[in-house]
């Protein structure tokens, strides 16, 4: 099977460390990943603030880049989410059929990690060693969007070593949202609040989550407030060995 890792903005750009993570975690299965350079950004970004006629380049780039590969692995519900549910939409909105065509074979073999592990290579013990007290947090696209279910738990469940707690209030979305979190800084300061909150009660080390943008958002409210509680995505904890 070739598998492309599309590693998305906000992890190559912030958080490199989750993209060495997923190819790790894939290598140890016994799998080759391939890296694409010349991916950009989904375009995500663009649709979802008004520009989509904008985003028609970046989703042509996307197409060309990924489509002889049999599996896309991306650490990231969000943007797995809108090569699924915007890129063909996007297209045959204006006028693109052969795009559009183009984008729904990219999206029927892309695939966010969890999925990716547990309904295409059917494994849930990736043979990770992670001795710490751990809250997860599913994030609103995987939840509802992708639906994942508790995919990223039977994967978290299956760590050794890994003390792994219930998180109250999972399915209330953190508060980020991308350009919400800007243009709403009020409310969504108010919801990340609640989130935290409902983190620290389960005295967790980590919070866990398979979004970096929403992690990103947790991570900064409790490093200001200074909780302790750091932030580690899926991928990095599936990638922790023994030996790390």
């Amino acid at each position: 099977m070739r598998i492309a890792l599309f590693a998305t903005c906000v992890v190559d750009g912030l958080y490199p460390d989750i993209a060495k993570a997923t190819v790790a975690v894939l290598q140890r299965l016994g799998h080759t990943v391939e890296f694409p350079a010349q991916q950009t950004c989904c375009g995500q970004m663009h649709i979802n603030s008004g520009y989509p006629r904008e985003a028609l380049g970046l989703i042509a780039n996307h197409v060309r880049t990924f489509l002889d590969y049999d599996a896309v692995v991306a650490p990231s519900g969000s943007c797995t989410a809108a090569i699924r549910h915007q890129h063909a939409a996007t297209a045959r909105e204006y006028g693109d059929e052969e795009l559009a065509l183009g984008a729904d074979l990219v999206a029927a073999h892309t695939y966010e990690l969890s999925e990716l592990l547990v309904d295409v290579l059917g494994v849930t013990d990736v043979g990770a060693y992670y001795p710490h007290r751990v809250t997860y947090h599913p994030t609103c696209h995987g939840l509802r969007l992708l639906r994942l279910g508790d995919k990223p738990l039977q994967l978290l469940r299956a760590v050794r070593g890994i003390e792994l707690v219930e998180l109250p209030r999972a399915e209330e979305c953190c508060g980020f949202g991308g350009t919400f979190a800007l243009k709403n800084p009020d409310v969504s300061t108010a919801m990340l609040a609640d989130k935290m909150s409902a983190v620290l009660g389960t005295r967790a080390e980590v919070c866990s989550a398979a979004d970096a943008s929403c992690l990103m958002h947790i991570g900064g409210g409790l490093g200001r407030l200074r909780t302790g509680v750091r932030t580690v995505h899926l991928a990095e904890i599936l990638a922790a060995t023994d030996a790390a």
